[in-house]
C-alpha cells in the first residue's frame, strides 16, 4: 500500500476529528492522542533483531497481539452496536483504513519512509 492512502486515512481521522471538536466545543485530547498512536504503530517497521527471538518469545508476543486486536475488535463491534452513524461511517471509509492495517512489514517501511521524508519538508527552517 502506497503511503498516500495511508497519509489520506490519518487525514481523514484528523479532519474528523475537527469536525467533532468544532461541533462539541471541547478539545478532545486523548482521541487526538489515541489517533497519533495509532498513526505511530501502523507505521512501525518490525526489528532486524526479530530474527534472533526464539519460538517461545515470538509465541508470547503473538499471544499479545493477538489481545490487543481482539480488544480493539470488541471496542468496534460496541461502538457500531451503540451507535448506527459508526458502523455507516466504518462501512463508507474502508478503502482507507482496511490496507492501513492490513500493511506489510515492506509497506510500513515504505509509509515510514514516506513520513519521515514528509516530515523533514514541513519542518520549519530557521531563517
Amino acid at each position: 500500500m502506497a503511503g498516500a492512502e495511508k497519509n489520506q486515512f490519518f487525514d481523514l481521522l484528523t479532519h474528523l476529528l475537527q469536525k467533532v471538536e468544532a461541533e462539541s466545543n471541547q478539545e478532545e485530547v486523548e482521541l487526538r492522542a489515541k489517533i497519533e498512536a495509532l498513526g505511530e504503530e501502523v507505521t512501525k517497521v518490525p526489528s532486524k533483531s526479530a530474527a534472533e527471538l526464539d519460538e517461545l518469545e515470538i509465541a508470547r508476543q503473538l499471544d499479545n497481539l493477538s489481545a490487543k486486536l481482539n480488544h480493539v475488535d470488541a471496542m468496534i463491534s460496541s461502538a457500531m452496536t451503540a451507535d448506527p452513524d459508526v458502523q455507516t461511517l466504518l462501512q463508507s471509509t474502508s478503502d482507507l483504513w482496511m490496507p492501513v492495517i492490513t500493511a506489510t512489514s515492506a509497506e510500513r517501511r515504505t509509509l515510514a519512509d514516506t513520513i519521515s521524508y514528509t516530515n523533514a519538508e514541513e519542518a520549519p527552517t530557521n531563517k
